[in-house]
C-alpha cells in the first residue's frame, strides 16, 4: 500500500473528492477556501474555480456543470459558469457541508454551525424537479453519505456520535437509522465515506490519520494509516474506478504536516461504484 501525492496543496479544509466520468476527472473542494478544484488523472491538469461563499460540496449535474453546497444553499453552475440558486436557506453561523448524489439522480446535501453547536445543522434532500425536503434536523457535523451497491441500503454520518449509521433506503432515516459501526474514542471521528463495489465502506478519520474500510457486516477489515491527522473523505476515480483518492485538511493544525491540504491518492485500492450526476 503506497499512498501518493496526486495534487500537492496547502487547503484549508480539503472535502469531497468525486469521480466526475464524462470529464474523466476528480472534482474536490477546499471549504474555508471558497474553491472548487478539478484533477485529471491522464493529463495532470487541474482547475481552480473561486466561489462567493465556503463550498461544502461540489458535484457534476446530468445537464454539464456543478450543483454545489454553498453557507446559504445549494446552486448550481452552467457549464458557462453562469450561477443560479435551487434552495436558498441562509441561517446565520451556518453553512453547508458534505453531499452525495443518491441512485435516482437526488442531492443530499448536509449543513453544520461553524462554531459546532449540537443540533446547529441539518440533511435535505433535493429531488431533481427542485422539491426539497428536510430528512433530518437538528444534527451537528453533517458528514459522509452513501448507498450500497443495490441502492437498498442509505449510510450516515453525524460525526460527534462517532458512528456511522445504516438505514434501508426507502425508509426515514429520522426514525429507522442505526449504528453500522460506532468507532472508540481514540480513532478521532468520522468524516466523509465512500462504497465499494463490494458493498464495504470506506472512511476518513479526521483526528485519526487514517481511512477504514469496514464489510457489509460492520466488521473492520482495513485499515489505511496515513502522514496527515487529519483525513477529510475518500472515493473512487481513475480509469476503472480502482484508485482511492482522499482529501485533507489543514485548518485547526499548529503544525501540520507538509502534505495536509494535498490531494493524496492509493493507486489500485480497490473497485469502486459508477456515481450518478445530480438530475436537476
Amino acid at each position: 500500500m503506497r499512498i501518493e501525492v496526486a495534487v500537492r496543496e496547502q487547503a484549508d479544509l480539503g472535502e469531497g473528492p468525486t469521480w466526475d466520468p464524462a470529464a474523466g476527472r476528480l472534482i474536490w473542494v477546499d471549504i474555508l477556501g471558497s474553491r472548487v478544484h478539478t484533477y485529471s488523472p491522464s493529463s495532470g491538469r487541474r482547475t481552480v474555480m473561486a466561489t462567493e461563499q465556503h463550498v461544502g460540496a461540489a458535484k457534476p449535474r446530468a445537464g454539464g456543470g456543478l450543483v454545489v453546497n454553498l453557507r446559504d444553499g445549494i446552486g448550481r453552475y452552467a457549464e458557462d459558469g453562469t450561477f443560479s440558486w435551487l434552495l436558498r436557506d441562509p441561517v446565520p453561523g451556518r453553512r453547508g457541508n458534505d453531499a452525495a448524489v443518491a441512485p435516482d439522480g437526488a442531492l443530499w446535501a448536509g449543513t453544520m454551525r461553524y462554531d459546532e453547536a449540537p443540533g446547529g445543522g441539518n440533511l435535505v434532500r433535493l429531488a431533481p424537479d427542485g422539491t426539497a425536503v428536510e430528512v433530518l434536523p437538528e444534527v451537528t457535523v453533517s458528514n459522509g453519505i452513501g448507498w450500497s451497491p443495490d441502492g437498498s441500503l442509505l449510510y450516515y454520518i453525524d460525526s460527534p456520535t462517532r458512528r456511522i449509521d445504516v438505514c434501508p433506503a426507502d425508509a426515514e432515516l429520522s426514525t429507522h437509522r442505526r449504528p453500522f459501526v460506532t468507532l472508540e474514542p481514540a480513532a478521532g471521528f468520522p468524516d466523509g465515506l465512500t462504497v465499494d463495489a463490494d458493498g464495504c465502506v470506506w472512511v476518513a478519520l479526521w483526528d485519526g490519520a487514517q481511512i477504514r474500510r469496514y464489510t457489509p457486516r460492520g466488521e473492520l477489515d482495513r485499515t489505511l494509516t496515513l502522514p496527515v491527522r487529519r483525513p477529510t473523505a475518500c472515493a473512487f476515480g481513475g480509469p476503472g474506478l480502482r484508485d482511492l483518492y482522499i482529501t485533507t485538511a489543514r485548518t485547526g493544525l499548529t503544525r501540520p504536516h507538509p502534505l495536509s491540504g494535498s490531494l493524496l491518492v492509493l493507486p489500485d485500492a480497490g473497485q469502486g461504484l459508477p456515481g450518478t450526476p445530480f438530475g436537476g
